[in-house]
């Protein structure tokens, strides 16, 4: 039963039988997924975003994401994103595949993507996103997410399996 229709989630509760054979109600948070990226520049570093977060009150640093728009592919949003948060317009992108954001209790999926070969274009941030840009080292991100100093997950993930790649 849809108990939410939200702008960017819906909420539904369901009753479910188990494999076990347990019948249980459930909440689950439906949401349309989306696409994150670790734009890298031609010096190697990282081009990511320190972005307000009302839900953890403060800022993280993140690499650029968004959520999909309907029907768009996930590659479409991933160079979306990256031009739109950081300004910069994206020749290649290498797939780092998915992640489950947390799936105990949403279907959220996030496709993860490198981008490289970057070329300045204009930002173009929404009215709820307060955003500045930061260029780490590829590796100095990476340490900071292995040191519990970027916690965002997407984030973390993104930059581990973006850390893996050559070239």
């Amino acid at each position: 039963m849809r108990v939410h229709d939200g702008r960017i989630v819906k909420l539904d509760v369901e009753e479910v039988r188990l494999p076990n054979g347990n019948v249980v109600t459930l909440e689950i948070v439906r949401h349309r997924g989306a696409a994150a990226v670790v734009p890298v520049d031609d010096e190697g570093r990282a081009v990511l975003i320190r972005q307000y977060r009302h839900a953890t009150k403060g800022y993280l640093l993140e690499v650029p994401a968004g959520t999909l728009d309907p029907g768009e592919a996930p590659e479409a949003c991933a160079l979306r994103e990256v031009e739109e948060e950081t300004g910069l317009r994206a020749a290649h992108l290498d797939p780092l595949g998915f992640i489950w954001t947390t799936p105990g209790f949403t279907d959220e999926r996030i496709w993860l993507y490198r981008a490289r070969g970057l070329t300045a274009t204009a930002v173009a941030h929404e009215s709820d996103e307060i955003i500045t840009i930061e260029r780490l080292p590829l590796d100095e991100a990476v340490r900071r997410a292995l040191a519990g100093e970027i916690t965002d997950a997407k984030s973390v993930c993104a930059l581990l399996r973006a850390s893996s790649l050559r070239g």
